[in-house]
């Protein structure tokens, strides 16, 4: 592998965007506890120490120059923080995908920009889940995420298919590559990840696809979320050793496209060399005050579903362990932060203080799957184009429906590492060259 360098902006199309998780974690610049961060293994990630325990992680070369989503309080809560960071207010697209699409091949030849770098979407995951009913391509609902009537017959415009359509902006945009994002349930669902891994390979030229399952506390992440990644490569773009490489099955690789881990269980890290300890629930949320004594708004919202015997969300989080998977509900399916001494809670030392019996707040539950605190879920502002509000119910929902942003960062940097080497250089004309 040469030492070339990228040179200019990678720019990225984003499809099913939500808050915008992979989109940030992709771009980087943005806080974390220093204890996601492995030096040993990428000591050049850090841009800034803080030194009360967070860093700034570098920026890479990657922008979002499009993003969308269904969801108006995606939208709200997306264009408010990307704002900042110096997005214009026409990079999100509140739209389906169906549509844009089909608007596109309708003549409409400007939906999507021209030569992105990379196409990355979260495609819906529901009807693929293990909490679900697991209807998969045979979904109830619609791409709007509604009902179908009971005489409807699932079709490809169903919220089971909607990875079809992704499909199709692939084939439009023709990227050098792509991210395709799901739940660990899709690979017990009969064959549903060969067929969607066999569909992506086939566009156009034809794509090199990688898939894999990855957990997220084995990259820092405080939680134990496992997800399926399917990685591909337009084979159009990329030099015949890189084309070998990802063909190839060989173990370690070194066109391999998957992030090498960087933190285990403490168990196994006599014999994991360079690893760190898995990063815990305490880690990163005991400087956090209780809600009443918070001025943070989303560290002042938590969800007042009661406690139930049965069900899911209805257990606390260990102090000392990663977290539970932060999922995508509001009532009743958001994990406690500490049970009462009648409800069976373990957390003696912060009862023994006073804390009540809660569920975890907004904040916890953002900075739990890595977003940094200048990302304001809990939105109640007026501005020039009108009043935004953003409620704690459908905070908790983006935040668990998006991909962790350092899950995004740590397979961002790991194509930072690979991209001179893999493509083919263009004499001019290049979708390396700056904006």
């Amino acid at each position: 592998m040469g030492s070339n360098k990228i040179t200019g902006h990678l720019k990225v199309l984003s499809l099913f965007s939500g808050c915008g998780g992979m989109d940030l974690g992709l771009e980087g610049d943005f806080d974390v506890h220093k204890k996601c961060v492995n030096t040993t293994i990428h000591p050049e990630w850090i841009k800034k120490d803080y030194g009360n325990g967070w860093v700034r992680l570098r920026k890479t070369p990657f922008t979002t120059i499009f993003a969308n989503d269904i969801r108006p309080d995606a939208k709200i809560a997306w264009e408010h923080y990307f704002m900042h960071r110096g997005k214009k207010n026409d990079v999100f697209h509140l739209d389906s995908i169906v549509d844009l699409v089909k608007n596109y091949k309708n003549n409409d030849k400007n939906v999507f920009p021209k030569k992105p770098d990379i196409v990355t979407g979260g495609f819906p995951c529901q009807d693929f889940s293990l909490a679900g009913k697991r209807l998969g391509f045979n979904s109830k609902k619609s791409h709007y995420g509604e009902l179908l009537n009971s005489a409807d017959e699932p079709s490809f415009e169903n919220r089971g298919r909607l990875y079809m359509w992704m499909r199709d902006v692939i084939e439009i945009t023709k990227p050098k590559m792509f991210i395709a994002e799901n739940v660990k349930g899709l690979i017990t669902l009969g064959d549903v990840k060969n067929i969607i891994e066999n569909d992506f390979a086939r566009i156009g030229g034809g794509y090199i696809v990688k898939a894999r399952v990855v957990c997220t506390a084995d990259y820092g992440v405080p939680q134990n979320r496992e997800r399926i990644f399917f990685i591909g490569f337009n084979k159009n773009e990329l030099t015949p050793d890189a084309i070998a490489g990802l063909e190839s099955d060989a173990p370690c690789s070194i066109f391999d496209p998957f992030p090498v881990r960087t933190h285990s269980a403490p168990g196994y890290k006599a014999f994991m060399g360079d690893l760190m300890p898995y990063v815990t629930v305490h880690d990163v949320l005991n400087d956090l005050p209780e809600p009443e004594f918070a001025l943070d708004p989303a560290q002042k919202n938590y969800s007042k579903a009661k406690y139930l015997p049965k069900g899911q969300g209805n257990s606390e989080v260990k102090n000392d362990a990663p977290s539970p998977t932060i999922r995508a509900e509001h009532h009743g399916n958001i994990e406690f932060r500490r049970l009462s001494r009648e409800h069976g809670g373990h957390h003696k030392h912060e009862l023994d203080n006073g804390l009540n019996e809660r569920r975890l707040t907004v904040r916890e539950c953002a900075r739990l799957q890595t977003f940094p605190d200048d990302y304001a879920f809990i939105i109640n502002e007026k501005t020039e184009h009108g009043f935004i509000t953003l409620s704690g119910s459908n905070a908790y929902k983006l935040i668990g429906n998006a991909v962790p942003p350092l899950m995004a960062y740590n397979i961002a940097m790991r194509l930072v590492s690979l991209w001179p080497n893999v493509f083919e250089k263009k004499a001019k004309g290049s979708t390396n060259a700056p904006e």
